[in-house]
C-alpha cells in the first residue's frame, strides 16, 4: 500500500491598500520617486499588478499609467516589455526602471505632464493570505478546484510564489512534479505565460492542460 499523497491545500489572499503621500505628475518626478520609494511600493506596482483585473496591454502601473494618463504609448510598452520575475531582487527591478525612464528622457528631454487627478499615486499593499479550505488530493480534485477557485487563489499560487519560493516556479507545477511525479504536466504548467493572461486566461489555461491529464488517466483505467 503507498504512502498517502500530500494534498495541494488552496490558499487565498486580499490586499489592503494604503497611500504613500508621493505622487507625480510627470516623468522626471517619476523617475525620482521611483528611486526613492519603499520595496514595499515597488512591489506593489509591479508583481502585485497580476492581482487587479488588468489590462493585457500592461504589465505593471507604470506601464498603465504611461499609456492611459500620459498618452505615451512607447514608453508604456518599454515598461511592459519587464518582467519582473526575471529578478532576484527588487533592486534590480528598481534599477530597470529607472533605465527605461532615463533613455526615454534622453530622447525626450521635456515630458508632457498628465492632466490634474491623473497623477502617478505611490501606493502599498498588506497582503492577507488564509486558507480558502479547500484541499486536492488528486488531479481529478485539483481540475474541479482550479475551476471554481477564487481568482486571488490563482494569484498567490502562481504569480507570488514565483517571489515566495526564490525560484521562479509556481506552486501549482510544484506540486504536481514533486508529489503526483507527473514532470510533463509540471512543464506544461510553467510554460504558461505569466505577462500574456489575464486571472481568469491562466485559469482557464490551467484546466485545460490538467483535464487532458485527467482524460488521460480515465482512457488507461481498467474497466
Amino acid at each position: 500500500m503507498g504512502s498517502p499523497v500530500e494534498p495541494f491545500e488552496f490558499k487565498q489572499c486580499i490586499s489592503i491598500i494604503k497611500s504613500t503621500g508621493k505622487r507625480a505628475k510627470d516623468l522626471r518626478e517619476l523617475r525620482e520617486i521611483i528611486g526613492l520609494i519603499s520595496d514595499e511600493s515597488l512591489f506593489h506596482h509591479t508583481y502585485q499588478y497580476f492581482l487587479k483585473r488588468r489590462i493585457l496591454e500592461f504589465n505593471n502601473d507604470f506601464a498603465y499609467w504611461a499609456g492611459e494618463s500620459l498618452e505615451e504609448r512607447t514608453l508604456s510598452e518599454y515598461f511592459s516589455n519587464i518582467d519582473p520575475f526575471l529578478f532576484k531582487e527588487i533592486n534590480e527591478l528598481r534599477r530597470a526602471l529607472l533605465e527605461v525612464i532615463d533613455n526615454y528622457l534622453k530622447q525626450f528631454p521635456e515630458p508632457r505632464e498628465a492632466m490634474p487627478g491623473n497623477e502617478f499615486y505611490f501606493n502599498e499593499a498588506v497582503i492577507l493570505c488564509f486558507p480558502a479550505g479547500l484541499r486536492a488530493n488528486n488531479l481529478a480534485e485539483f481540475l474541479i478546484a482550479i475551476k471554481y477557485i477564487d481568482p486571488a487563489s490563482i494569484y498567490y499560487h502562481f504569480y507570488e510564489a514565483r517571489v515566495r519560493l526564490g525560484s521562479g516556479v509556481d506552486d501549482f507545477s510544484k506540486w504536481v512534479e514533486d508529489v503526483l511525479g507527473r514532470t510533463d504536466l509540471a512543464l506544461k504548467i510553467r510554460n504558461i505565460d505569466p505577462l500574456m493572461h489575464t486571472l481568469d486566461g491562466i485559469r482557464e489555461h490551467l484546466a485545460e492542460a490538467v483535464e487532458e491529464e485527467v482524460k488521460k488517466d480515465m482512457e488507461v483505467m481498467p474497466e
